[in-house]
């Protein structure tokens, strides 16, 4: 199956020629000419985004902003600006790479080769995480310190779950609870701040290593 990559850009001319060069190349290409007609299309579930920085209305940065936290595939930035400031908003922003403008269609090619590579080993590496003395089985739904597995409710390893497979993000306790419960569960979603205390307490029977950080005033997130 071909890999899909959406291209977000103003530049219709730029977009026609992108679009029959991919295509050669056998990818499934998504165009949008506007950030809002891209945001639209986040739903066709793109492997690769390739996104223009400078378009009215709604910027590049602010596209990556609105789906980084729905979509999980590589986002390269197309820009012509050259300010670093600039680069560093982007990548903070959610992006992955940026390339400027112009740019050789090949160096192009290569990078989205480098990037989907990248991408597949990771979703390859995803059924185990290992780290330090920790491993987690994502399969079997298990969590190992050194030789000892850990005695863990749905809930608990929900969370464990959620939050080591977005390592170094920060999530609040509503968003943990949504993804953990379901959005349609009936109940509260300080019940995380106890389920994470509970965690911490069985993590502490085995290993001085705090796996789970406290982001004062914003939630919680996975120490990579």
């Amino acid at each position: 199956m071909a890999y899909k990559i959406l291209i977000i850009d103003d530049d219709t001319e730029l977009l026609k020629m992108l679009k029959k060069y991919l295509e050669f190349k056998k990818y499934e290409i998504i165009t949008a000419e506007n950030g809002l007609e891209g945001l639209n299309k986040i739903k066709r579930k793109p492997d690769l985004i390739l996104l223009d920085v400078n378009m009215p209305d709604v910027d590049g940065i602010e596209v990556c902003r609105r789906i980084r936290d729905k979509v999980a595939c590589p986002i390269l930035f197309l820009t012509a600006r050259v300010d670093e400031q600039d680069v560093v908003n982007g990548l903070s922003s959610g992006g992955d790479d940026y390339i400027l403008k112009p740019f050789r269609l090949k160096e192009l090619d290569a990078r989205i080769t480098a990037h989907l590579k990248r991408e597949t080993r990771r979703k390859e590496r995803t059924d185990c995480c290992f780290q330090g003395e920790l491993s987690i089985d994502y399969k079997a739904k298990t969590v190992q310190i050194h030789t000892d597995y850990l005695e863990l409710t749905r809930l608990e390893y929900g969370i464990i779950e959620f939050l080591s497979m977005n390592p170094g993000m920060v999530f609040d306790k509503d968003r943990i609870y949504e993804k953990v419960c379901g959005y349609d569960a009936e109940g509260d979603s300080r019940v995380i701040t106890e389920l994470i205390r509970r965690i911490r307490k069985k993590f502490q029977q085995y290993t001085d290593n705090k796996y789970i950080e406290t982001i004062w005033g914003m939630g919680y997130r996975w120490i990579k």
